[in-house]
């Protein structure tokens, strides 16, 4: 079943959104060379403390910290360790979330740490970035999930190969529905899949997260004797954004955006819907 929220509970989403738009800001910031994951995972706590809210990572199936950090050839679900030091060259994929008054936030950015990029890596997060707008931009009222799960794919299929040979979209893990928990009904692909036909149809106080995950290579994946990190299987290095997204009877609200994800669905020619919180 999916949860179609009020605009009451949408505002309060919206807040959670704003929280982990602070986190990756301070995280962003954060992301120097000689900067350990687990630094990164203290700054996101402070966050959280200073707003009043819970990490809705912390504890999640057992998981360890309050984010996810997961740095070059790791898709998903890194976990911040004291271990891991960030180096000029690499790229970081973040992953946050919040909870404010039961409701959840989440969100993911990939970060450049430091300097020295080799074009192809540049291209790679620009290419998953705006693959998740041209999802988040196709949720329009009377849409299905399909609609969105075939423009992340169309964006990515549409865009010239990188010297790695191809793009993988990874198959093992997708966006979801999100509200009164992180991860709710629907399981949202990054592709299309025929055979899980068309999904439901987007109606107003419909919430997803969508997180488009796309590697130099491989679309496959494997999980690490921790029973969470996840890395490709070739060892090709990943990019990962994902942003909450509420639909109202006036369009899109990107809740874990700033602006509210105005200025960058104007450029898909969408009106993003008005900020309950402004």
């Amino acid at each position: 079943m999916v949860e179609i929220k009020t605009p009451e509970q949408i505002a309060k989403m919206r807040e959670a959104g704003l929280v982990v738009a602070a986190i990756h800001k301070a995280t962003r910031e954060a992301a120097v060379p000689g900067a350990t994951t687990k630094d990164l995972d203290d700054v996101a706590r402070k966050v959280l403390d200073e707003h009043g809210a819970k990490s809705n990572f912390l504890g999640y199936g057992g998981f360890p910290a309050t984010i996810c950090t997961s740095k070059n050839e790791v898709v998903v679900h890194g976990i911040p360790s004291d271990d891991v030091v960030l180096e000029s060259g690499d790229i970081i994929s973040i992953d946050a979330g919040a909870i404010v008054d039961g409701w959840h936030g989440d969100a993911a950015y990939t970060a450049f740490v430091g300097t020295g990029h080799a074009p192809e890596l540049i291209e790679l997060s620009r290419v998953t970035e705006e693959s998740m707008w041209a999802g988040l931009a196709a949720m329009k009222l009377g849409n299905r999930l399909v609609d969105i799960s075939k423009a992340i794919e169309t964006y990515i299929r549409r865009q010239p190969r990188p010297a790695t040979g191809k793009y993988g979209i990874i198959e093992d893990y997708g966006g979801h529905g999100i509200g009164t928990q992180m991860h709710m009904d629907p399981h949202l692909l990054n592709y299309v899949e025929r055979r899980r036909g068309r999904g439901p149809k987007l109606v107003p106080g419909f919430c997803l997260a969508i997180e488009p995950m796309v590697s130099l290579g491989t679309a496959r994946t494997h999980v690490l004797e921790d029973d969470w990190t996840v890395e490709t299987t070739d060892g090709t290095w990943s990019s990962h954004w994902e942003h909450s997204v509420a639909l109202t009877e006036q369009g899109p609200l990107v809740l874990t955006a700033p602006d509210g994800g105005k200025a960058k669905l104007a450029e898909y020619g969408i009106t993003a819907a008005p900020d309950p919180l402004a």
